[in-house]
């Protein structure tokens, strides 16, 4: 009896994809002596006022301070010690991050530790192989990887003090963890910072999967929503070099898993139950070309994965001879195979406007 349940579940997921979207949690690793031999290392802060400002030093209290601009709608912080007890504290503060909820890490305190960013960056390609929906905001990180934004511009002064892309990545992942999937990073403007080191080369930059920002003359700016993603193989296709579209398609994975885990799992796989639940994934997808996540002219279907059935049984039994409504029907023992066909909303960046003169 698990239709129910789903329907109302994919329901609720799909009409607040949006808001949750634009309520994403960034997770941060900040190196701090001030509570030396403290227990407590994991802090959670909903808004800026939770913060007791005599737990931190005014280095990490300025990162703090740089993420909530973005909005967050949650902070998480993990205390890692300084001194020689750091790499040992660090990589502790990662198995804890493991096994908690968040979209975005940052740690802008990265720069002493240079020899760290490449084994941070692999860390996060190694949870999203495990299907976990981590990104994180890395300085000057060509990791050719949807989950890592490669933030590389510096020199950016904010009132009397300058900061390196290193110290603003905790800026970014603030902004990025505040966007909805129905805007891009794209031009976004950091109305704080006064000016910066420009890119002489800014489209070659992007085409490299850098994240930088401009100055359009009166304010600085995100250039393009990009990830590192810049060569492309096996199923990486271009859009997936776009923040925006990764924001989305990380949404949907963690709302059909959730679903599927608090609903589905236990209850009889017959061909009956698959069916309800591909129409209960359809009526999501419905839900979100409502809500302008999913581009509504496109199909955005679900239906089970047929050829993944076919190629499962035939492991097992001889079914040179089925048709494929028979391996639609066919008992699948603990598996459900089902496929999609689906296309986000992009957002508007760019113009073509020709003008014809007589």
């Amino acid at each position: 009896m698990g239709l129910p349940e789903i329907l109302i579940e994919f329901k609720t997921k799909a009409q607040t994809a949006v808001t949750r979207s634009q309520n994403g949690i960034v997770a941060v690793i900040l190196e701090d002596s001030t509570k030396v031999g403290d227990e407590n290392l994991s802090y959670t802060y909903n808004y800026e006022a939770d913060i007791v400002k005599s737990d931190w030093t005014t280095t990490n209290l300025d990162y703090l301070n740089k993420i909530f601009l973005g909005k967050p709608k949650r902070v998480l912080v993990e205390r890692a010690e300084t001194g020689e007890d750091f790499k040992k504290s660090y990589n502790a503060a990662l198995a804890r991050l493991r096994n908690k909820s968040w979209n975005w890490l940052t740690f802008p305190g990265l720069e002493p530790h240079k020899d760290l960013t490449e084994e941070l960056q692999n860390w996060i390609i190694a949870q999203r192989a495990a299907k976990k929906t981590f990104k994180a905001v890395l300085p000057c990180s060509a990791a050719n990887n949807e989950g890592i934004v490669n933030f590389s511009s510096s020199g950016i002064k904010v009132g009397a003090k300058t900061y390196s892309a290193y110290e603003y990545c905790a800026r970014i992942a603030g902004l990025l963890a505040g966007l909805s999937m129905t805007e891009s990073a794209t031009y976004q403007v950091l109305s704080e910072i006064d000016s910066i080191t420009e890119s002489l080369t800014p489209n070659e930059d992007i085409d490299e999967g850098k994240f930088i920002l401009i100055n359009d003359g009166e304010k600085v700016k995100v250039a393009r929503g990009v990830n590192s993603l810049h060569i492309l193989s096996g199923d990486k296709t271009e859009d997936m070099k776009k923040i925006k579209i990764i924001e989305g398609m990380d949404l949907m994975r963690d709302d059909i898993r959730s679903a599927f885990e608090n609903n589905y799992i236990g209850i009889n796989n017959s061909y009956d139950n698959k069916v309800m639940f591909v129409a209960a994934i359809n009526q999501y997808f419905d839900g979100l070309v409502r809500e302008g996540v999913l581009y509504g002219d496109a199909e955005n279907t679900a239906d089970i994965d047929v050829n993944a059935q076919r190629d499962w049984l035939a492991q097992k039994y001889d079914i040179s001879e089925y048709s494929d409504e028979q391996i639609r029907k066919a008992k699948t023992g603990s598996y459900v195979f089902v496929t999609a066909d689906i296309t986000f909303c992009d957002a508007i960046e760019d113009l073509k406007f020709s003008i014809n003169m007589e």
